[in-house]
């Protein structure tokens, strides 16, 4: 029987390229890896800032009804903002993720013109100190959720590059994601907190 014999300079022709072939996939499986978690990461730390704000808005959603029972109190308080700045409230609490801008926009229009009329039409209501404090306290979350709301966005931008540019693109198609959406108001006069807060009045704290 005759056996092949191979040169050191043949084996080596046959292995480096080997070598280099591993070397490759290895290096783009890894790639692969190492972005994937990346990206992982980055919608974790996106949805836990959804819920940081999340947990924010629920606070003011729970500070209502207090602020309405305490204007019911007084006689021919407007029923009709009540019940509006309510109904409002109710949607946006149970609205999904992908609706809660929406309700939210909603929500915070009906608010804006509840302390609208509160101011405008009574102002005995103003000096009440259980109203004040529960406007107190909304005027402080209503800066935490825009804080939060800003933090989320900042979170939401950085994942959405990641989904669109390449080559990154291409794991985060794999995934399944798409870019996502910030946390925005349509109306640009809604960007901004609403007014709850009354200059003329005691600033008490619970």
């Amino acid at each position: 029987m005759q056996y092949l014999s191979l040169s050191g300079g043949a084996i080596a022709a046959i292995v480096v390229p080997i070598a280099v072939v591993l070397i490759i996939v290895i290096s783009i499986v890894g790639w692969y890896i190492s972005t994937k978690n990346g990206l992982i990461s980055l919608r974790n730390d996106m949805e836990e800032s959804y819920s940081a704000m999340d947990v924010h808005m629920k606070k003011r959603y729970d500070l209502i009804p207090n602020l309405v029972e305490t204007c019911k109190g007084y006689a021919k308080f407007e029923s009709d903002t009540l019940r509006r700045v309510t109904e409002a409230r109710n949607v946006a609490l149970a609205a999904s993720p992908s609706d809660k801008a929406a309700a939210e926009k909603i929500f915070g229009e009906a608010l804006t013109s509840f302390f609208n009329v509160v101011h405008e039409q009574y102002p005995d209501l103003k000096a009440n100190s259980q109203f004040n404090n529960l406007s107190s306290q909304l005027e402080h979350i209503e800066e935490e959720i825009a804080r939060s709301r800003k933090f989320y966005n900042a979170k939401v931008k950085i994942l959405n590059n990641k989904i669109e540019k390449f080559p990154s693109s291409i794991v985060a198609n794999k995934m399944g994601l798409v870019r996502y959406s910030y946390f925005e108001l349509d109306d640009i006069t809604q960007r901004n907190a609403p007014r709850v807060s009354f200059d003329d009045a005691p600033r008490t704290r619970l």
